[in-house]
């Protein structure tokens, strides 16, 4: 999807709409990155996405933005803020012939990746990760709130969310056996783990590194586009995206677990599933690259990502851990 020719086109829709929100069509834009949506930035002040068609509804776009503004009204988390169009409305539609695309501006937020001293970010970020989850299990959300429902089945079916790990590039016979292997297990495990209101509910889903930015010992949180109905240690486990295999994940975990207990308690029976939201998490990522194979994390990291996949599953099944260099 995200050739050059699509992304120009983008640009310009994103240019010719730049007045709805009262900057002129000339003023200079710059497209940010790419993954599930395009998001450019125009100016210095007011970043956009572009939303990838077909993903979610316009009524999750609308409920995501819900979430964010309940979250900074009651001071849970540094976000930045949903930036409303001249005629107050938040999400707009651009017409791109036959397809209507939707876009949102957010103010711009300075920051950077996390780097430098990770067990500490992870310790603040799992105190981050308590708090979103409180203000979930309080939060009253408006009437038509819709989000996605992140399960064994979305995650690991022929139909899931993000694809099939089936597709993976790279997978062969071998690979594919051991990884329908884990997939089972994970299913079990998680059924009997249970979804009920004290470890299932509304989370962000996708707090990997690059959707934090550090600014001195603020830590702030971007992009709740995939926000859904997930177990609430799941947000752990995206935390350490592409780099589950790492011999520092435990290190990270031990800090995370730490952050977030200092906020709100966490049962070692809810802990203990940890590894298995990685591996869950992995197997889910494995088949995004397939189904996003034009985005750069997909084209950078390929049937070596899918490899790593297959010898994390091996490990997992054979009870020896995860993250093991």
């Amino acid at each position: 999807m995200y050739d050059a020719a699509f992304l120009d086109r983008l640009r310009c829709l994103l240019a010719a709409a730049l007045p709805r929100w009262g900057l002129p069509a000339d003023a200079p834009l710059s497209l940010l990155n790419v993954s599930e949506n395009a998001t450019f930035i125009a100016g210095e002040a007011l970043v956009l996405r572009v939303y990838r068609d077909g993903y979610h509804t316009p009524a999750e776009m609308r409920s995501e933005l819900d979430w964010i503004a309940a979250l900074r009204a009651a001071g849970v988390v540094h976000t930045p803020a949903p930036v409303p169009a001249l005629d107050g409305t938040l999400l707009q539609a651009l017409p791109d012939g036959a397809v209507l695309r939707h876009a949102v501006a957010f103010a711009h937020m300075p920051g950077v990746d996390p780097a430098g001293d990770l067990p500490a970010r992870f310790r603040q970020l799992g105190g981050i990760t308590a708090r979103l989850h409180a203000h979930a299990r309080g939060w009253s959300p408006p009437e038509g709130f819709r989000r996605k429902r992140w399960d064994a089945s979305t995650m690991l079916g022929d139909q899931g969310h993000w694809g099939p790990w089936r597709a993976a590039i790279g997978l062969d016979a071998a690979g594919e056996a051991v990884l329908a292997a884990v997939a089972s297990r994970l299913g079990d495990e998680l059924d009997a783990f249970g979804d009920g209101p004290d470890r299932f509910g509304l989370v962000h889903a996708d707090l990997r590194l690059t959707n934090l930015l550090a600014d001195g010992a603020r830590l702030g949180v971007i992009d709740f586009d995939d926000c859904g109905f997930c177990w609430h240690l799941y947000d752990f486990a995206a935390a350490v995206s592409f780099m589950e295999h790492d011999p520092a994940v435990p290190r990270l975990m031990a800090e995370w677990i730490a952050g977030y207990r200092a906020v709100a308690p966490l049962a070692e029976r809810d802990t203990a599933m940890l590894p298995r939201f990685i591996m869950l998490r992995r197997m889910l990522l494995t088949a995004w690259i397939a189904s996003h194979a034009e985005t750069p994390t997909a084209q950078a990291l390929g049937a070596d990502y899918t490899h790593g996949t297959v010898t994390m599953g091996r490990r997992f099944l054979a009870g020896t851990g995860v993250a093991s260099g």
